[in-house]
């Protein structure tokens, strides 16, 4: 699953599109089209045939316009991608009184962000490496961050918290996205495809030369009907980072006071 790089060059006018301020292109475009309606039909796109798929060209098409009458609102597919994931990270809820304490507010995160990916496959296929600095992001970012305000961390560990569970669930996600595409690439389930390679599998591994590895690939495929368990392997995952991070909090909030 490549990942393609979001929009760059003129960042004031990148800026101007996600913020949907009086400096973003498009004052004097077709009155029958809007970026909101861009952006909307490109998410579709995305959604159903992958970011690759997705042209200026064919969001032109879905919306019966020329293609040029697109680049009066958008300079094209990077700045496109951006307010694409800009749009989606306004799908989840942000209730005002969170309740639960630091750890079940983290869980909804999680949840809540890995709901987003499996929804919105196309966004592992993303670089990641920089943000986005749209409204949507800037007000999920600041969200997120009061999960774990107030709770002893410094600012600096609350972000890394908060990027910590980020990165989790963007790899459990990518895995999760992957095993669904294989499944109906191959027309097999998971149990399917392991009933048919564990006979071959039998003929050719000497258990005795891998005792490990038989003994816990047999209970995990006895468990799961497969090699894998997506949902379960998030849930375990998720447990011991919350974990990990509770250690960090209780270290915090036993540190001897400054004078």
């Amino acid at each position: 699953m490549s990942a393609e790089h979001k929009g760059s060059g003129d960042s004031a006018r990148r800026l101007a599109l996600l913020w949907r301020n009086s400096g973003a292109p498009g004052r004097r475009g077709r009155s029958d089209l809007s970026v909101d309606k861009i952006v909307r039909a490109a998410i579709e796109i995305a959604d159903a045939e992958g970011l690759a798929a997705l042209s200026m060209r064919k969001v032109a098409d879905r919306l019966g316009v020329g293609t040029m009458s697109l680049y009066t609102y958008v300079s094209g597919k990077a700045d496109l991608t951006d307010a694409m994931l800009d749009t989606v990270y306004g799908e989840a809820e942000h209730p005002e009184e969170d309740t639960g304490g630091w750890r079940a507010r983290l869980e909804r995160i999680a949840r809540e962000n890995r709901a987003l990916y499996i929804r919105h496959p196309w966004m592992l296929q993303v670089a990641t490496g920089r943000p986005v600095l749209g409204p949507n992001e800037t007000a999920k970012y600041d969200y997120e961050l009061r999960a774990v305000d107030g709770i002893g961390l410094t600012e600096l560990e609350m972000d890394s918290v908060i990027t910590l569970i980020s990165g989790y669930v963007h790899g459990a996600a990518r895995g999760a996205v992957e095993a669904d595409q294989i499944v109906r690439r191959s027309g097999m389930t998971d149990e399917e495809w392991w009933n048919a390679q564990a006979p071959l599998l039998a003929r050719v591994a000497d258990p005795t030369r891998f005792p490990t590895a038989a003994r816990v690939g047999a209970a995990a495929g006895a468990e799961y009907g497969s090699a894998y368990d997506p949902d379960r392997d998030f849930e375990f995952g998720l447990r011991r980072i919350l974990d990990g991070i509770e250690v960090l909090v209780r270290e915090r909030s036993s540190a001897p006071m400054e004078d």
